[in-house]
């Protein structure tokens, strides 16, 4: 009987992997231009460097997540030479074995390469990066099937970095819908108060009122989108409100399907889901709101006028055409293995009741 030979594991996994694995050479490719010492920082408009280790930190990703899936639609943040010469020690070659040793949900095994968008933010909080507040920094790469957020990879390069010269650094965090998140210890907030985060460097009286009007008792004030859905999923904010069209695709992509695997959300602040398929538009019009609970009281709270400046996201008819597909492979699927599984309440949060 002749042998089959080795099992090659879904799509959606070996893009997981591949992620998790390059991001740890991101992570070392961003530290090592920091200890060097010359940044490379270019101007890209108004709040919006560039630096050396992004530039190098795109080309290291784009180009093995290509090399591994040369079908695989992918979006990255920097715009970079065409005919910039990729070095070889960029090209990540093995997949991360933690990964690949988690059972696939068979939602996602026949999970093909025109259905999947990968959107990569190679270094997420560059001014704060500039400016020394290195634990916001995050590399964000996020796997959206048939237009919608379902893996992510949140790498933090300067995880520990205030906790002595002996401390690892770095850290990496990823998830997936139907399967969870992996890589930090879930916490809820605290429930005596009502903690919302949003940007340090993009406010405005629009973004302020927003932000108020969610009742905040704290607000914190810190950079990059990844490094706000994290203080969610650790307990240490209850919202993340973010009324402005500043923020891009390759933001949120990867935070919220991290979110959205232990129970949160995170939607346009309409409370419509953001899309990642290939034709929509790279700009969040919709603004953004992330949540571990809760989410529905929050929506609540933010004002019409200022909803009735937002728009959200459309789908293309591929996505339609695509999500019509997957619903109907999926129909064979065990009712306990869903991808589309929400855990977020719509109850009033505690604190709002005991202030």
């Amino acid at each position: 009987m002749a042998s089959t030979g080795p099992t090659v594991p879904p799509l959606i996994m070996r893009i997981l992997a591949a992620s998790v694995a390059v991001s740890h050479r991101a992570g070392n490719i961003i530290r090592d231009i920091l200890k060097a010492g010359d940044l490379g920082i270019v101007d890209k408009g108004k709040n919006d460097l560039q630096t050396e280790a992004d530039r190098a930190v795109q080309r290291c990703i784009v180009a093995t997540l290509h090399r591994h899936f040369p079908r695989v639609a992918i979006f990255g943040e920097e715009s970079l030479d065409p005919g910039d010469r990729i070095p070889d020690d960029y090209i990540v070659k093995e997949l991360s074995q933690d990964v690949l040793s988690h059972v696939c949900p068979d939602i996602y095994k026949n999970v093909s390469d025109d259905q999947v968008v990968i959107w990569v933010d190679p270094l997420d909080g560059t001014a704060e990066f500039t400016q020394g507040l290195l634990d916001h920094v995050t590399v964000l790469i996020g796997v959206a099937v048939n237009g919608e957020a379902r893996g992510g990879v949140v790498y933090q390069p300067y995880y520990n970095y205030q906790s002595g010269s002996d401390a690892g650094l770095g850290r990496c965090i990823w998830g997936l819908i139907g399967l969870g998140s992996f890589g930090f210890t879930l916490k809820s907030p605290p429930a005596n108060k009502n903690i919302i985060t949003t940007t340090r460097s993009h406010a405005d009286r629009i973004v302020t009122e927003a932000v108020n009007a969610c009742e905040p008792t704290e607000i914190v004030k810190v950079g990059g989108a990844g490094h706000k859905v994290l203080l969610l999923i650790e307990g240490k904010a209850h919202a993340y409100v973010f009324a402005s069209k500043g923020c891009k695709k390759w933001d949120t992509c990867a935070p919220e399907a991290v979110l959205h695997a232990v129970g949160g959300r995170l939607t346009d602040l309409l409370g419509n889901p953001i899309l990642y398929h290939q034709q929509v538009q790279h700009r969040n019009a919709g603004g953004v709101l992330a949540t571990l609970h809760n989410h529905q009281w929050f929506l609540d709270r933010i004002p019409a006028n200022i909803k009735s400046t937002f728009v959200s996201d459309t789908a293309s008819e591929e996505m339609v055409r695509l999500q019509q597909q997957a619903k109907a492979s999926a129909s064979s699927v065990p009712s306990g293995d869903t991808l589309f599984k929400e855990g977020s309440s719509v109850d009033p949060p505690e604190f709002h009741k005991t202030l």
